[in-house]
Order: C-alpha cells, then structure tokens, then sequence
C-alpha cells in the first residue's frame, strides 16, 4: 500500500471499525504487531482488511474473540473437520440460548397475564417474582 492507505486510520475506514478495534485485535493478538514507517506511523499489510471483517464476520455469526482466534489458526492451515467441529458447537451453543430465551419469554409472559391490570403495586406478581425469586400466583 502506498501514501496512508496502511495507516491505522485508512486501514479502519476501510474495514469499517474504528482505530480503537484494531490496537485491541492487535494487543490481543488477533493481528500481528504492525511495522512502523520511519515517522512512527504503524503500517499494516493489504490483507489486515480481509481480516478483519472475517473477525467481525465470526463475531457476526456468535463466536467470541477466543473462537476466532482458532478459526484464525484453522484457516492459515485448514482442517475442514476442525472447522466444521467448531461450527457445530457453536450452533448447539446458539440453539442452547435460544432454549434459554424461549423460556424466559414463557416465564415472563405467564408473570404478565397474572398480573392485574389495575394501578395497585401491592401483590404484584411480577415485583413478588423478583423480590423472591420466583413467580406468585395471584390471589383469587
């Protein structure tokens, strides 16, 4: 790359984050160190791009920085078994908080329909969840 289009902040605008994203893969390891230009600006490769929107595309799909990371390595020397092994437990992962969720929606839902319409704090069902860490059945 010629001019600044290595630059830090080029190499940002192109790939859609911000400046702060790339010295945090950097520290992290996620990229390597850049070099630097004679007056101290880091200068990074062409491919820094690619690279990182795979990051944010990984984290896009649910994997943490971790999970990258190993598919960072996978993908410099690929084992299409280890990929897909990766890609299946992060699918039953999502499917295991999808699970979650669905029941948190129903939990919340049943504390909704007993809970009376009127403006009466007193007995509420949804306060008496929190409180106690369980729904209340409304009185009759």
């Amino acid at each position: 790359m010629s001019g600044d289009n290595g630059r830090i902040g080029a190499i940002a605008r192109a790939a859609g984050v911000n400046v702060q994203t790339i010295r945090y893969y950097e520290r992290r390891g996620i990229l390597a160190a850049a070099s630097r230009s004679p007056s101290g600006y880091r200068q990074y490769p062409p491919e820094t791009v690619r690279l990182i929107r795979f990051v944010q595309r990984a984290q896009g799909l649910g994997f943490t920085l971790r999970e990258v990371q190993e598919l960072l390595r996978l993908r410099a020397a690929p084992r299409r078994s280890a990929v897909r092994s990766a890609a299946s437990a992060k699918l039953r992962e999502i499917d295991g908080k999808i699970a979650d969720l669905r029941a948190i929606r129903q939990a919340l839902a049943r504390l909704l329909r007993s809970c009376p319409r009127a403006n009466a704090i007193p007995g509420c069902p949804i306060l008496g969840a929190l409180e106690h860490g369980r729904e209340r059945r409304p009185r009759p």
